[in-house]
């Protein structure tokens, strides 16, 4: 059920993440506010846990999996992640212009990394530009000045004269690509499913790795000195074997290859996770998966290690500062935040169920 409450000062009480204190949250004019001495306080809930609006990392709001999509499929997309409790999306790669979203305040703040940035014909049709290495930087550059702080390449995919997955670019293009976003101010992330570009990516400065199934254990030590992220798209790697299933006749190679990467990705992940490298929920909604999935993707990282409270920081507070959004529920922050009827650090099957959400001081679900 979705309703609009937006007018005064809106009152909740309950046990408020991460601090794990009871306290009473006012909301009024789209912040967190102190409690104020005019006596017009509505309350709209009292008990449960309080927590920082969810964060959705990997997400493709405006792509379906045959491209981009119409305003009204976008907007339905958008709904079904807020109403999951992802009130900040990172857009990891987009060919739809969204733009429209950022004026409806009952949809999630997008962060994005402009379109797909891929080599020619080494990428998911009507998804990303397809260029050249000798065109990269000026890609590199459009996207970072379209974007919000961030551009996403394709770092490898299937090459299909050699039959399995190959780095899509050369380490000067990286060099000099990756040197230009960080001189505009921009962060860099790379699709990577295996081992072989990350190398050259890792020594270009990349700052993110999307799905991260193929770092090893000798990179591990680089990636946690620098905080290089990794957003393993749990949910999406399921469908490893699938791909693997139907490249098997054409690819023999690369469909081993996927299984392989497959049965190692939880190993690998739990490795990375415990060596410090930061860790974030995102679950590569809007190309083959459906949108609202991400209390499933946070449930998903106990499985590489991480503890009910450090996989709701990855899928909350911690993910926030990472992108630069205020991540606590204090006077001045955005009011924006999920409800549950248990702890979700104990009991994270909950995730799936909010109770109540507010999105910019409006209460835009309420169970």
């Amino acid at each position: 059920m979705t309703e609009l409450i937006g007018s005064g000062v809106l009152k909740l009480a309950g046990t408020v993440l991460p601090a794990g204190e009871r306290q009473e949250i006012h909301l009024s004019g789209g912040l967190v506010v102190d409690r104020p001495a005019a006596a017009d306080v509505t309350t709209v809930h009292t008990g449960g846990w309080i927590v920082p609006g969810l964060v959705d990392a990997h997400c493709h709001i405006g792509l379906d999996r045959h491209g981009a999509v119409e305003r009204d499929v976008q907007e339905q997309q958008a709904v079904l992640d807020r109403d999951a409790g992802a009130l900040l999306v990172r857009d990891a790669g987009s060919a739809a212009d969204t733009r429209w979203i950022d004026d409806r305040a009952d949809l999630p703040k997008i962060i994005r990394a402009g379109r797909h940035i891929a080599r020619s014909k080494r990428y998911l049709r009507n998804y990303g530009w397809e260029i050249e290495p000798a065109e990269l930087v000026a890609y590199v550059e459009q996207e970072a000045l379209r974007g919000d702080g961030w551009v996403k390449l394709v770092g490898d995919w299937i090459d299909r004269e050699a039959g399995d997955l190959t780095p899509c670019w050369p380490a000067d293009a990286l060099n000099a690509a990756i040197a230009r976003a960080h001189k505009l101010g921009a962060r860099v992330t790379a699709h990577v499913f295996g081992a072989d570009a990350l190398p050259d990516l890792l020594a270009a400065g990349i700052d993110c790795l999307e799905h991260g199934t193929g770092v090893g254990p000798e990179l591990l030590a680089q990636l946690a000195e620098r905080q290089v992220a990794i957003v393993p798209t749990l949910i999406q790697l399921e469908n490893f074997p699938e791909y693997a299933e139907q490249a098997a006749g054409k690819f023999p190679v690369y469909s081993a290859h996927m299984r392989d990467l497959y049965e190692r990705r939880l190993h690998r992940l739990r490795d990375a996770f415990e060596a410090g490298v930061p860790v974030y929920a995102g679950t590569d909604a809007g190309g083959v998966l459906g949108h609202g999935l991400v209390g499933q993707e946070i449930q998903a990282l106990t499985e590489i290690g991480m503890s009910g409270e450090q996989a709701l920081a990855a899928g909350s507070w911690a993910a926030r500062a990472w992108l630069g959004a205020p991540s606590e529920l204090r006077p001045g922050d955005p009011a924006d935040l999920v409800v549950y009827d248990e702890d979700p650090r104990t009991h994270p099957e909950v995730l799936t169920h909010p109770r109540l959400i507010a999105l910019r001081g409006n209460i835009v679900f309420h169970r």
